[in-house]
């Protein structure tokens, strides 16, 4: 009797300890874990951030359409948008910065804006490019911005460009889809008229 209480309860104690062990076990591995995805996680926020807040603060004064105009940026390509992904809206650009073959994250090449009732612009972010073929000759692969990697753009393409390097930088106006990406999914060519106020 005495034996058959004490396999019992040598049984239940051992099924409670692999319970608890796995449980354990499952807890310590994802605590382990946690640090990690945060950490990481945290890292790439604060880099995005940082490029953010430098387009933004370099670019304020474009806030002003005809500041951006007086420093070389030329409306070109009309207002870009999509059939489903939104649009890009009003690129201004400064030719000189893009035939200079560099980039610099307080010196963007392209300045966005979004159209307005009665022809007024309200800037949104900037866009960094490169053609690609005088990147491609320095040897040193894709161009990244502060960790952020540049998308190619093949040609033929609806600008009529060489193959080029491009990042948006949705400074100015939050994108829902991110703020890296080529398409802003609440920018609208509704109100563009197809000419310059």
């Amino acid at each position: 009797m005495k034996v058959n209480r004490f396999a019992k309860l040598f049984a239940y104690s051992t099924i409670t300890a692999l319970v608890l062990t796995g449980f354990l076990s499952s807890l310590v591995r994802a605590q382990s874990s946690q640090p990690a995805r945060v950490a990481s996680h945290h890292h790439a926020s604060s880099s995005d951030n940082a490029l953010v807040k430098i387009v933004r603060e370099s670019t304020e004064r474009f806030r002003d359409v005809a500041q951006a105009e007086a420093e070389g940026y030329e409306l070109m390509f009309g207002c870009v948008s999509g059939p489903d992904s939104g649009a890009m809206g009003l690129h201004y650009v400064n030719m000189a910065l893009v035939g200079d073959g560099e980039l610099d994250a307080t010196r963007p090449e392209i300045v966005i804006y979004e159209p307005g009732p009665n022809g007024r612009r309200r800037l949104i972010g900037a866009d960094f490019l490169v053609l690609a073929d005088a990147w491609d000759k320095k040897g040193i692969g894709t161009p990244q911005l502060m960790g952020q990697l540049l998308h190619l753009f093949e040609s033929p393409n609806r600008f009529g460009l060489p193959p080029f390097y491009t990042l948006h930088v949705w400074a100015w106006k939050e994108n829902p889809t991110g703020m890296f990406v080529n398409w802003h999914s609440k920018v609208s060519c509704e109100d563009f008229s197809g000419q310059n106020p």
